[in-house]
């Protein structure tokens, strides 16, 4: 068995689907259900015996150490994390305290756990951080990409708490030899994420008729990887990598905000015409947000020559499978988008104009 924290979210739910389609090994997958972890991003699970589903918090030590004493699993793969950029700047308190300490506390949970293993189990066992390349800061337009050796430099309560688990996690195994590898990837995309993400807001707004906000002069540059790609990379690190490694994930896919969302608005006008005109129309700049990040980029060429991992998916098919899966499941994009949701937008967007 292996234990995913953060399994009700955008990525960690995918990432457990691809696991039970390609592996009878089941999931503990322990996941504190805030406003992003959807129960129903799992209802394909509903009745897997291979999915054991625990609503929980990864801070939660005494909880946390009771599911591994009696699930003992062989790997922990921790996707919990609180991960917007914008809701960190209005509220970073939750980042720290669920990026920072929650990732410590599972640490320290893990490290109880691994030491008290039987030494065949100790030296297969394996501790997986999932974390982002928003820790190495921002690039300007002629710089290198991000390599795994690239100083942090975070530039939001965001990335500043990732960077901080980061270092946490390599700090355990660097002190106690608990077998960790840590993974930071690009932005990624994909079927069940939350619209508050660029992709799927544009695609919610261009449906419902209403501006599609964005930020400064929208050339800030992103490196774009489909979620199914990042999850059979984390797949190979979680199988071959070298405990105490550190492997980037890209997408091999630069690109300005503004060309995403034209080419999202291309494919919504193909797959579902608005007799009003183009969805282009409704393209609205914004007021930048505070200390917004030029541009990413990363170098994966480590994972590539070790792992022999590359994406599968280029953006262009990515992209379409996206807007299709969105488009196909308006029923579970009207449920995510009330309440909470609502009040995030009236939070983040008023006052820019």
């Amino acid at each position: 068995m292996i234990l995913v924290t953060g399994g009700a979210g955008f990525i960690g739910a995918n990432f457990v689907l691809d696991w039970l389609r390609q592996h009878d090994e089941p999931v503990l997958n322990l996941d504190k259900l805030t406003y992003a972890g959807n129960p129903r991003n799992l209802d394909s699970l509903r009745d897997d015996p291979r999915h054991i589903f625990i609503k929980g918090d990864i801070g939660e030590r005494e909880l946390v150490g009771k599911l591994l004493a009696l699930h003992r699993p062989r790997a922990i793969v921790n996707f919990a994390a609180e991960s917007h950029v914008d809701r960190s700047i209005h509220g970073p308190e939750d980042f720290i305290q669920t990026n920072v300490v929650g990732t410590f506390h599972l640490l320290e949970e893990a490290r109880g756990h691994w030491m008290n293993l039987p030494e065949a189990e100790k030296t297969t066992f394996r501790f997986l951080h999932v974390s982002t390349d928003e820790v190495y800061g921002s690039l300007g337009q002629e710089d290198a990409p991000f390599t795994e050796d690239t100083p942090f430099a975070p530039n939001s309560p965001y990335s500043a708490s990732k960077a901080a688990s980061d270092h946490l996690v390599r700090a355990y195994h660097h002190t106690y030899g608990l077998p960790t590898l840590t993974t930071n990837c690009s932005n990624n995309y994909g079927p069940y994420q939350f619209p508050e993400k660029l992709i799927p807001l544009i695609i919610l707004n261009a449906t419902r008729g209403k501006p599609l906000p964005i930020y400064g002069d929208g050339m800030n540059v992103r490196d774009w990887l489909y979620v199914s790609d990042h999850c059979t990379a984390i797949l190979e690190v979680l199988d071959k990598g070298r405990p105490g490694e550190v492997y980037n994930v890209g997408g091999w896919n630069e690109m300005p905000n503004i060309e995403i969302v034209e080419r999202v608005c291309t494919l919504l006008d193909e797959m579902r015409p608005d007799p009003a005109g183009p969805y282009q129309r409704l393209v609205t700049y914004v007021t930048d947000r505070p200390g917004h990040d030029r541009r990413y980029a990363i170098d994966a060429t480590r994972i590539h020559r070790e792992l022999g991992w590359r994406p599968a998916e280029t953006f262009a098919t990515g992209i379409r499978k996206t807007v299709q899966w969105y488009l196909e499941h308006m029923d579970w994009v009207e449920d995510v988008a009330s309440g909470e949701y609502r009040k995030w937008l009236d939070t983040n967007y008023a006052g820019r104009n």
